[in-house]
């Protein structure tokens, strides 16, 4: 699954984030020449009164992170814990909202939407855990070790023309793909220019030279390669190598999706989005995400995700895909699409609610070291919503978000109603803890 880069600071959230205001500068992706490869989140909610529910960002983290709890501040310190409190009163505390600022929707809904906040499980809930099956009946190992194994399927003769310079490329054998690029890319062929470009640019057998590669990459969008025009694209925008032209720049991107580039789709996208803020633009750009997503660029398909739940009066056979794409995007490895998945997950959006699965998704993502995603698998501990109650692990969860400046108060009441030996056995592990 490819994902597509940053080529500016802005990502993919953002710049859908403010579809409905200001248009903001656009993001672009980065590929290598040939095979195309492209080089964040929730939303206020509502609980259902049982349990703790996760809130609406604010911004806080850009401010001075303020007072931590006893035992928080210092890595391996401890704390004195307060005397305890009644579980109703610790459930009113854990609904005081989680202040960050990060934000997963393409628009900001009017109203309380659950999306972006985890719900506790209710009391008349009828979901039953799945039941493991069972393992397979079939032959052992040992019955399978004497058996003939099946014929393989013969392969299909290729008859598309064989591109050594290409294979030379992918291979790792840089100086033997810049020779036989090389002679080719004089003689106009646009495809041998993009990797004659490419290796200049990147400095792969050869000594980098931005300006050389600019070069290549002009004569390889001059002679229509899709790649060649994506990229020569992008240093137009930038205007570092050679001089900014956004008009010329618009072109190329425009022609490159068209071609089926799926990065310059996604750029393309943007770019709309960035210069019709609100519905239209979303409109006039959804076609161009979903060639993109089609084609496995997981910034799109979780922006397709984002547009399929958001947009009023889309056909059916769009909104039934939201989840799907954004599983794709999770499964890519986008943290941002892990959160919200485990968040929709939890809460029902888009589908049936899945407490284990979305449990799952979260602490991927907190694994990974996504900071929200680590405030809001506190709350599933506290809550056992798809796992055990652990008062510890939900701890070591605040400590860890909280120490990366996300405050959180009815987290940091949990915290502060834990024994000695819960916050000492809970700083403990989050000192052991390292992203994964």
């Amino acid at each position: 699954m490819k994902r597509a880069s940053d080529l500016w600071s802005l990502r993919l959230t953002t710049i859908l984030c403010c579809a409905l205001g200001a248009g903001v500068p656009v993001t672009y992706a980065e590929e290598p020449p040939k095979p195309t490869v492209a080089q964040e989140q929730p939303a206020p909610g509502t609980s259902d009164g049982k349990g703790a529910s996760l809130p609406a960002p604010t911004g806080e983290s850009d401010q001075a992170a303020p007072a931590m709890p006893p035992g928080v501040t210092d890595g391996g310190g401890t704390a004195t814990a307060e005397s305890s409190k009644s579980s109703e009163a610790e459930a009113d505390a854990l609904d005081a909202p989680a202040p960050d600022q990060r934000t997963s929707r393409l628009l900001d809904p009017a109203g309380g939407n659950p999306a972006g906040r985890i719900s506790a499980k209710g009391a008349n809930d009828a979901d039953k855990e799945k039941q493991l099956q069972g393992p397979s009946e079939g032959l052992s190992v040992l019955d399978r070790m004497g058996a003939p194994l099946p014929e393989l399927p013969a392969e299909k003769a290729y008859s598309g023309k064989v591109d050594e310079a290409y294979g030379a490329y992918q291979r790792g054998f840089y100086l033997t793909a810049m020779d036989l690029a090389l002679p080719r890319a004089q003689g106009g062929d646009a495809a041998a220019q993009t990797l004659v470009a490419e290796l200049f640019d990147q400095g792969l057998g050869v000594k980098r030279d931005r300006k050389e590669a600019a070069f290549w990459y002009k004569q390889a969008a001059e002679g229509g390669d899709p790649a060649g025009m994506f990229k020569y694209a992008l240093l137009l925008i930038e205007g570092r190598i050679v001089p900014r032209d956004r008009k010329k720049a618009d072109e190329l991107m425009k022609k490159s999706a068209e071609a089926g580039n799926p990065s310059a789709q996604f750029n393309y996208a943007q770019m709309l989005v960035a210069d019709s803020p609100g519905e239209k633009g979303l409109r006039a750009a959804m076609p161009y995400y979903e060639k993109s997503a089609e084609q496995g660029i997981a910034d799109a398909q979780y922006a397709l995700a984002q547009i399929y739940t958001n947009l009023a009066n889309l056909p059916a056979e769009k909104t039934r895909r939201a989840r799907e794409w954004l599983l794709r995007a999770a499964r890519a490895g986008y943290d941002t699409a892990q959160l919200d998945l485990g968040i929709w997950l939890v809460n029902g959006v888009a589908g049936e609610k899945d407490y284990q699965a979305g449990f799952n998704w979260l602490k991927r993502a907190a694994d990974g070291g996504n900071v929200v995603a680590q405030n809001r698998l506190a709350y599933l501990y506290i809550n056992a919503l798809g796992t055990p109650p652990d008062p510890i692990e939900a701890g070591k969860w605040f400590v860890l978000s909280r120490r990366a400046g996300l405050k959180d108060d009815g987290l940091e009441d949990f915290y502060l109603g834990l024994t000695d030996e819960q916050q000492k056995a809970a700083i403990a592990a989050a000192n052991k803890f390292r992203p994964h």
